[in-house]
């Protein structure tokens, strides 16, 4: 069936998990694809900074490695920065950066092919949260049962990415980069930042969410909360609720991964889980797609 599998690999790798600020959980689901090139991390407490969380989502192309590359080192690569913890904003752009420089330098990516998107979100202990990205994976917060974007889509058509990639010498075709890259910016994709007079952040290169809006994903989280299923439980039956059928006319045949990350602000998880249900249908929106 050329690019995807006769049939998906539907077997889920969850975790979840709680401190007193936090509840989270995750899953990871292969698919339709030949190969899961999806991963992510997970650091309740980052580096031995308490209070500072971390978590990411690292989407793979043309093989895992650089996903692998970014799920050990990014994070580190952050918390070690000179800038972490008084500028996450510009510890965060050093670490993406960094972490795209350091495989250019290790010889073992010297005829690697792979990138990845990444999208990464630091919690700090006042609950501000700070986010980056390159590609199109997508963070989303949900204010009063609202989805309110935390990172920007990278897409070769939009215009400004556009102009971007012709100044570094590429172009545009049918909505990709060169023809084949069907997001703007990655780490890793080497054999697409070739331009040496332009700086790093000029050449930067990067399923789900071609199937649910945002605020799709945050209407079903909320009412699989309403019925009483846990965070992980609400990760599973979403991406079981995005996989495309057998004909791959309704729903995503990509690899799936999914972090859903709970405030609990002073409340145990089990009332948080109670206050969060009562909030059902009383704010935000009631989800209400179905598959046709």
């Amino acid at each position: 069936m050329g690019n995807t599998l006769s049939e998906p690999v539907k077997e889920k790798h969850s975790d979840s998990g709680s401190d007193n600020r936090l509840l989270f959980a995750s899953s990871e689901m292969h698919g339709w694809r030949l190969a899961m090139e999806d991963t992510h991390t997970v650091e309740l407490t980052l580096n031995d900074n308490k209070g500072y969380s971390f978590f990411g989502v690292y989407d793979g192309h043309s093989g895992r490695e650089t996903a692998n590359y970014c799920c050990a080192h990014l994070h580190e690569r952050i918390a070690r920065d000179p800038e972490f913890p008084d500028d996450i904003e510009e510890a965060i752009k050093n670490g993406f950066l960094g972490v795209d420089e350091d495989m250019r330098n290790d010889a073992q990516f010297a005829k690697d092919s792979s990138g990845s998107t990444a999208v990464t979100a630091i919690i700090t202990p006042q609950n501000h949260v700070y986010v980056g990205n390159a590609g199109d994976s997508r963070a989303v917060i949900s204010i009063d049962g609202i989805a309110n974007p935390m990172s920007t889509d990278h897409k070769p058509y939009k215009n400004e990415e556009s102009d971007r990639i012709t100044k570094a010498g590429g172009n545009v075709e049918r909505g990709r980069v060169n023809g084949g890259l069907a997001m703007s910016r990655a780490i890793g994709d080497f054999h697409y930042k070739q331009n040496p007079e332009l700086s790093p952040e000029q050449q930067l290169v990067t399923g789900i969410w071609d199937y649910l809006s945002s605020q799709d994903v945050v209407n079903f989280i909320r009412r699989e909360i309403s019925l009483n299923h846990t965070l992980q439980k609400a990760c599973e039956n979403l991406m079981d609720e995005c996989l495309a059928d057998d004909d791959h006319r309704n729903g995503t045949t990509d690899n799936m991964t999914v972090i859903i990350v709970g405030f609990l602000t002073g409340r145990t998880v089990g009332d948080w889980y109670r206050w969060m249900a009562s909030r059902y249908g009383k704010v935000g929106h009631e989800y209400n797609r179905k598959k046709y």
